[in-house]
């Protein structure tokens, strides 16, 4: 004797039925995966005795997370935009596109049409008396030739943790520019090191977070879109090597080869030609894409973005 409420004929008939699979009419690719959504839903609420009052405070707890516009990080949060890449890593690989720099999520904090230089770029605004960052590297395709006329579309937090257009005021596009490679498919910015950070305290990221007994900090990082024509874009990001939080992401971004290494300068003689007057460091990364595959799913991701 089964120890379900419900039967499964009874579960599978109501999941066709609340999901118009049978109904004529609709988008039957939604209809599918709203059916099967649905069918596992109800039988993981019989299996685990789910009951009404705690459905329902799921359900404030999803329209809180969305007034307060915290989905976007409760998405990586529980693991979802990670396990997407790992999904289409492996499509990859099976279409035979191997040999590119390793993907990894997104993030909820990208502004489109920061502004746009060759060859080379200063992110800050030079109000923030953080460590000075150089970081320079190639564009190049998996053969290991450089890409010309690349984008390579950088964007990162300050040493407080915030972003500009997001939280305290920072002037527009500050540590967000956009720039493009020559022939040599080089690349260059100046910057500072940004800091790690934390979800918004007592949010509903942070409240999630508690209950399933983990920390909402992320390690110090910078995003990346690379794109180029004819290439598939590469969305990543590097990770700071010497962030306390660098192996427990709560959102699950760091992942192996993304974690280059720095070099401290405190050779005067070379501050002097940075136009410096103290230590600084400096990072060498280069990215690896792969050009476009007949068949394989795209990797520009249509979602909702803040704008400017």
């Amino acid at each position: 004797m089964s120890d379900r409420f419900v039967s499964d004929e009874v579960i599978t008939k109501l999941a066709s039925e609340a999901s118009g699979l049978n109904a004529s009419g609709g988008n039957l690719r939604v209809k599918k995966i709203v059916n099967r959504l649905l069918a596992d839903l109800f039988r993981a609420i019989d299996d685990l005795d789910i009951q009404m009052d705690e459905v329902w405070a799921a359900v404030a707890y999803i329209g809180e997370a969305a007034k307060s516009n915290e989905l976007g990080l409760i998405v990586p949060g529980i693991a979802l935009e990670h396990f997407l890449d790992l999904r289409l890593d492996e499509a990859e690989r099976r279409a035979g596109v191997i040999g590119t720099t390793t993907r990894t999520i997104e993030g909820p904090l990208y502004i489109a049409g920061a502004p746009m230089s060759d060859g080379y770029a200063r992110l800050d605004d030079g109000l923030d008396d953080g460590e000075v960052l150089f970081m320079e590297g190639q564009v190049k395709d998996v053969s290991g030739k450089p890409v010309g006329g690349a984008v390579v579309d950088v964007w990162h937090c300050n040493t407080m943790g915030f972003y500009s257009h997001f939280g305290p005021e920072q002037t527009p596009y500050n540590l967000r520019r956009r720039i493009k490679t020559g022939a040599d498919g080089k690349y260059s910015f100046r910057s500072i090191m940004p800091s790690g950070y934390g979800v918004p305290p007592g949010g509903n990221t942070d409240k999630l977070m508690c209950l399933l007994g983990r920390h909402g900090q992320r390690p110090a990082h910078i995003h990346f879109f690379i794109t180029a024509p004819g290439y598939r874009q590469l969305t990543t990001q590097i990770n700071i090597a010497d962030d306390k939080y660098l192996h427990e992401d709560f959102a699950f971004g760091t992942r192996e080869g993304l974690i280059p290494e720095i070099e401290r300068v405190s050779d005067s003689a070379e501050f002097k030609s940075k136009e410096l007057n103290r230590p600084f460091a400096k990072i060498n990364f280069d990215f690896a894409i792969a050009k476009e595959t007949k068949g394989l799913v795209d990797t520009i991701v249509h979602r909702e973005r803040a704008s400017v």
